[in-house]
């Protein structure tokens, strides 16, 4: 029988692998399968992707940024990209397979969210799937993703997203890529109305700049500040990079006298350090350390006056994080691996407490797109019961007059007001609990603009460039 090609028909062709798009695959899928987190699992795919040779699959600059941004661009995308896909596949999306709707993701943001050009996106996007699904399956991407060029994304918007005044919600969800409860979560913890909500979505949507923080006594703002870097708006030790800035290429960062450190974060430790206490000043706690930004900044912080820093994290390869942060710190600093809820320290023996909280991750929904997608109104009850068992027992750790910074990265007003509330008002009236009064927190974060009617903090990607960071100071009274 003969095995020559039926006269007319095409020669099959092996599908090109484009490293890029495949490096993009590859970490969608590892979000996804394993609930990972797309800032931890792309560096290393990069960089090992980096470290190969062109005609073996490597990558340059230039290529890595271009992963980056399909990798992120999509996951921000994912809500909207989903509800547009379902408009032009014959089924529920819940039975499409998972690895070929992140590969119809993939090509929604090229057509849709870059300026690839149209035809491009789709035959790389077919080629990408039929690498990595098969041909088959790769014919079914290529008829969804030419049904989705069709229109641009503000055709798409128009058709899929209700009009603002007949369901806002909706429409700011779709329209942002939001899941609707946090739109409406979000809405509530920035006093209602209109004003900013749009704003504040369109900034969990940007690319978050890199900034620095000088660690005092180690090293200097002034000596981040090389090529294109800027100072921070705020902190005094912030340097915000240029976009690729390389944070590793810096001695100063290489060497753990300089880190990568949100704005925000530094501001609380800050506010920390910045609040006023009678008497002892020697003794600091920070009760959840891990991964260890904040402890840096408050044992260098600490050492400039003779104080010393305990560091706690429940986690013991947190704590060693804590550890290798504070390495080389000039002061008297000690990490132990212990529960906040359960403290290895006698009560009233710190002067300053910092008490930064597990929480949804809601105020950093920048920097960890797929959170948005992953967290669930209930996990906000989960939480719940830890957050009020490490403010109580900071304050308890705290001495008479001594205060405490209560933190969490979540504007959610389950996660803040609450939280402190509900602590204040059984302060004192159970059996050992520490009486505690709400102290005004912004004259404690000179400079910064648009804190609130107080006496708590609430900062904004959207008006401070920082994560949505909640800050709340305590003095212990009895």
């Amino acid at each position: 029988m003969s095995t020559r090609p039926r006269q007319g028909a095409k020669p099959y062709r092996r599908p090109r692998k484009d490293p890029v798009r495949v490096l993009a695959f590859e970490a969608l899928r590892a979000v996804d399968e394993r609930d990972a987190y797309a800032n931890l699992v792309l560096p290393p795919l990069l960089r090992k992707a980096r470290e190969k040779e062109p005609e073996k699959g490597g990558i340059d600059a230039r290529d890595a940024a271009l992963a980056t941004e399909l990798v992120y661009g999509t996951l921000r995308g994912q809500g909207t990209y989903d509800a547009i896909i379902s408009e032009c596949v014959d089924r529920p999306l819940r039975e499409v397979d998972p690895p070929v709707l992140d590969v119809l993701a993939l090509g929604a943001h090229q057509l849709l969210g870059t300026r690839i050009p149209g035809h491009a996106a789709v035959s790389a996007t077919v080629e990408l799937a039929r690498v990595v699904l098969g041909d088959g399956r790769a014919k079914f991407v290529n008829a969804v993703l030419r049904k989705i060029s069709a229109d641009d994304l503000e055709g798409w918007l128009e058709r899929i997203a209700p009009p603002y005044d007949e369901d806002a919600e909706e429409h700011l969800a779709l329209r942002n890529s939001h899941p609707r409860w946090i739109v409406s979560a979000l809405w509530d913890a920035l006093g209602g109305g209109r004003r900013g909500i749009t704003e504040l979505l369109e900034a969990d949507n940007a690319r978050p700049e890199v900034t620095l923080v000088a660690r005092p006594g180690r090293s200097t703002a002034e000596e981040l500040l090389t090529g294109e870097a800027e100072p921070g708006r705020w902190s005094p030790y912030a340097v915000r990079l240029a976009e690729g800035g390389e944070p590793g290429a810096l001695d100063a960062v290489r060497e753990g006298r300089a880190g990568v450190q949100d704005e925000g974060s530094q501001l609380v430790a800050l506010a920390l350090a910045h609040a006023p206490v009678e008497g002892s000043d020697a003794r600091w706690l920070d009760t959840c350390a891990g991964p260890g930004g904040k402890a840096a900044l408050l044992g260098a912080l600490a050492a400039e006056r003779g104080a010393a820093l305990l560091a706690a994290e429940k986690q013991p390869h947190r704590a060693r994080l804590v550890a290798r942060s504070l390495e080389g710190n000039p002061g008297p600093y000690a990490v132990v691996a212990a529960d906040g809820t359960r403290p290895a320290w006698a009560p009233g023996s710190f002067d300053r407490v910092i008490a930064d909280v597990p929480c949804t991750g809601l105020g950093a929904l920048r920097r960890r797109p797929e959170a948005r997608w992953r967290r669930r109104p209930e996990d906000l009850a989960g939480f719940a019961p830890l957050q009020r068992g490490l403010l109580r027992e900071a304050l308890n750790a705290a001495r008479v007059g001594g205060v405490v910074a209560y933190v969490t990265c979540s504007p959610h007003p389950a996660e803040t007001r609450a939280v402190v509330d509900d602590v204040l008002k059984a302060a004192g009236k159970e059996a050992g609990g520490a009486a505690a009064e709400l102290i005004d927190a912004r004259p404690l974060l000179p400079g910064v603009t648009e804190l609130g009617e107080g006496p708590d903090i609430q900062l904004w990607p959207h008006l401070h460039g920082t994560d949505a960071m909640y800050l709340a100071m305590l003095r212990r009274t009895a």
